[in-house]
């Protein structure tokens, strides 16, 4: 089981395939598992890389609360492709992955050859509301556990698109939720979700970044599709690719559909077609 001893935190990753690398960062909801049909997918062509974020076994779950922020979060990406010996990478992520995958972007520019931000921004609209629904969510995860959350945040309204899509593939996600640590989870929420800056209070430096990006949304992930705009016109050589009747886990919900859209992008990229 390969671990990664990065700040002090042991961190779980895999990596499959050969070739240039791609990166992959979790939900809060999900894990390295959630990449399943990506890594089956990219690593036909590229060393494709996952991992766990701290508080998500089997990576540490530490205990101190001010073991959890986005910087930390940041900081354990940039730490673990040091130690895979990754000078620059292709990076990806979803939602909470989304959200570090663009600020590492901003913090080492120099090792993103493209950025992929999927359902990113959740936070950004709707402040109060927001912060409000997560704060209960930590509380439950607190109170009743994971499986509890489970039911109930695997059941939101941008969530319940996978359920009607892919009633096995929802199954699995649960599956994998309700296994997640409470505390760690709690923790992530309070720690990174909580208080990292929103994309809004990113624009300065989204206007600065010069890497080829990519940002796919689902139409009725509500949290996230005025986030994606904004980083649209922002980001100076962005693209955004909107799927119809689609939610938040994009990536479970169309798998086909979001490896056809990464894999044109990339090959745009590599081909200096991107514009």
């Amino acid at each position: 089981m390969p671990k990664a001893l990065v700040n002090g935190v042991n961190i779980y990753y895999e990596v499959t395939g050969s070739g240039f690398p791609l990166v992959w960062s979790h939900e809060f909801a999900g894990d390295y598992r959630s990449w399943e049909a990506q890594v089956r997918f990219f690593s036909r062509r590229y060393r494709v890389i996952t991992y766990n974020a701290r508080g998500y076994p089997p990576s540490d779950v530490p205990e101190d609360p001010a073991a959890y922020s986005q910087a930390l979060a940041v900081e354990d990406l940039y730490q673990l492709l040091l130690h895979l010996q990754v000078e620059q990478a292709y990076i990806a992520g979803l939602s909470m992955g989304g959200a570090v995958a663009v600020s590492f972007a901003i913090a080492h520019p120099e090792m993103v050859r493209s950025l992929i931000s999927a359902g990113t921004g959740a936070g950004a609209t709707n402040r109060a509301e927001w912060e409000s629904s997560m704060a209960q969510n930590a509380q439950l995860i607190e109170r009743e556990g994971m499986r509890a959350a489970a039911e109930t945040y695997g059941r939101g309204p941008t969530r319940l698109q996978l359920l009607r899509k892919d009633p096995r593939g929802w199954q699995e996600f649960a599956e994998q939720l309700a296994s997640h640590s409470a505390r760690g989870s709690a923790l992530t929420i309070r720690g990174v979700q909580l208080k990292r800056p929103t994309i809004y209070d990113l624009e300065s430096k989204l206007r600065q970044l010069t890497m080829p990006t990519l940002i796919v949304v689902g139409d009725e992930d509500e949290a996230c599709v005025e986030a994606s705009l904004f980083m649209k016109r922002c980001i100076p050589r962005s693209g955004l690719v909107t799927f119809p009747q689609s939610g938040h886990v994009i990536n479970l919900e169309d798998p086909d559909a979001f490896n056809r859209a990464v894999l044109d992008f990339l090959t745009l990229v590599e081909a200096g077609g991107w514009a």
